[in-house]
């Protein structure tokens, strides 16, 4: 069967709301309205495939879409927005003072809004196709990977904006004619979705996959059911979804928790999820990538001459590193956290007997030099210039960016029996024993919900805002306000875009 490659450029777009501003040249202008044209013969279904390559498009966009995940994830206490910069209400978000007109609020928004109605407009699409199709199964295969990618976007737009409408098909004017749905609602369909589409996926690893390496499988559809219900405190369908995954025996930690996040970690058999980026292999030409650049260093000198540095706008905050520190932490704390002298000057004010590997100069070889903007980077974001394709200067090109991991999966299901829930796969102890282990840390007895929250914050900090939600969700206000920050639950939510709010009017009725 042919292999598809995700990073190929869709055929086709759809009408949605656009209108943001600008932020560098990295943010083009508006894309003119189009829509799939009529002339198109359902009858060759051998295209049946092509509606669903557009939605994975989406999902590894190259041309914008990098202002996404960093707005996602900037709240909470394992990160901070790089300061001295000249996106101050992204810095402001971070300190919980939110600016309803600000562009990045608006582009999560636009971006996500316009990959679900991608993904609905896919599954009509394939529908057309299964009418004449002789592998009917197939059709509904797809059918269901494009459903488990709406319900990730829907899914990541409700924790960020709580109720919301949700888009019931194509046509993105029916926008203005659907009520909102709450969290809590928008969580159940998730739910939902997932139920309807495991049934048609392959039971598989994405990496296993032949056809679409590294697509959506049953494990993945189980994966987001489970972070669904997580928000809805339904901790025995967690507990029953993720050990359906533990005791597929399909999903492996990697046991190089560095590499993981590097060239290694790209297809690995730890990995749910992943967004993917290649350079093809070669020096020069095309090149599909994220702008790894917004996490890294604004200076560095490179073990690799020539190699690019980034803009500073993302540090792992001093708290986390100090958790770190004092739980005796290397191998996560390591791979976690890149060092300046200046950085490593002020841990010495609370921890004068720092260990000897803390140093500017990373793992690889590349030393991170003091610069005005932060004190540390984030390792997870950072690919090793000795790991760049030769000719490749961009920071981090051919970097995967991972989504969900079988790490999280493992403390999730801790999570839902330290919370009550009974489970099928093991102890507590168990699954995060197995998560320790793996970066080097002693076991655990009796393990106990908080001791799983602070596994939590160890092993996920920096992906995807999953300490900020965590806390939100157990009511721990005092977990994140810190270093002057103030958190209340009032702030759980951004403020709906103020383009949105023109164009919405329920969005006025909230």
């Amino acid at each position: 069967m042919k292999t598809h490659k995700f990073f190929i450029l869709s055929t086709f777009t759809i009408i949605f709301l656009v209108g943001i501003t600008g932020c560098k040249k990295y943010l083009n202008e508006p894309p003119e309205n189009r829509t799939f044209t009529e002339e198109t013969d359902y009858t060759k279904t051998e295209n049946m495939v092509q509606p669903l390559i557009g939605v994975y498009q989406k999902l590894n966009r190259v041309d914008e879409g990098w202002s996404d995940f960093p707005l996602i994830s900037v709240r909470g206490d394992d990160v901070n927005a790089g300061g001295l910069g000249d996106q101050q209400d992204f810095a402001n978000t971070d300190l919980y003072s939110y600016n309803k007109d600000y562009w990045m609020y608006n582009a999560l928004w636009q971006d996500y809004y316009s990959y679900i109605i991608t993904a609905n407009s896919a599954m009509e699409q394939v529908a057309l196709y299964k009418q004449y199709a002789s592998n009917k199964a197939l059709a509904d295969q797809y059918i269901a990977e494009a459903k488990v990618l709406k319900g990730f976007w829907m899914f990541q737009l409700s924790r960020v904006w709580g109720s919301l409408p949700v888009p019931p098909n194509s046509d993105p004017t029916e926008l203005f004619n659907v009520p909102l749905s709450t969290k809590n609602e928008i969580m159940t369909m998730v739910s939902t979705w997932m139920d309807e589409a495991i049934p048609s996926l392959p039971a598989v690893r994405p990496n296993e996959r032949g056809d679409l390496p590294g697509g959506v499988t049953r494990y993945t559809a189980l994966a987001i059911k489970a972070l669904a219900n997580l928000e809805l405190k339904q901790y025995q369908t967690v507990a029953d979804v993720t050990g359906e995954i533990i005791n597929s025996g399909r999903f492996i930690l990697e046991p190089d928790f560095y590499q993981l996040f590097k060239i290694k970690g790209k297809l690995n058999s730890e990995n749910l999820l992943e967004m993917q980026y290649s350079d093809l292999g070669q020096g020069t030409g095309d090149n599909y990538y994220y702008l790894f650049g917004f996490f890294g260093p604004q200076g560095w000198t490179p073990k690799v001459a020539g190699a690019g540095d980034g803009w500073g706008f993302w540090e792992p905050s001093l708290k986390y590193i100090k958790f770190m520190l004092d739980r005796g932490e290397k191998t996560r704390l390591e791979t976690s956290v890149l060092f300046t002298d200046r950085g490593i000057l002020e841990l010495r004010k609370d921890h004068p007997d720092l260990p000897s590997w803390i140093s500017h100069t990373t793992p690889s070889g590349d030393i991170i030099n003091d610069f005005a903007r932060e004190m540390f980077v984030s390792g997870k974001h950072y690919l090793p210039s000795d790991q760049l394709t030769p000719g490749r200067t961009n920071y981090g090109t051919n970097k995967n960016f991972t989504v969900i991991r079988y790490a999280e999966i493992l403390l999730m299901y801790a999570e839902a029996l330290t919370q009550g829930a009974s489970g099928a796969a093991g102890s507590a102890d168990q699954a995060v024993n197995e998560v320790r282990a793996r970066a080097g840390m002693p076991a655990l007895s009796g393990v106990t919900n908080a001791q799983v929250m602070d596994e939590k914050f160890a092993e996920l900090a920096m992906e995807w805002g999953t300490r900020f939600f965590d806390m939100v969700r157990l009511g721990d206000v005092n977990a994140l306000s810190y270093d002057g920050r103030t958190f209340t639950m009032e702030k759980t939510f951004l403020p709906y875009p103020q383009f949105q709010v023109d164009q919405l009017p329920i969005l006025r009725t909230k």
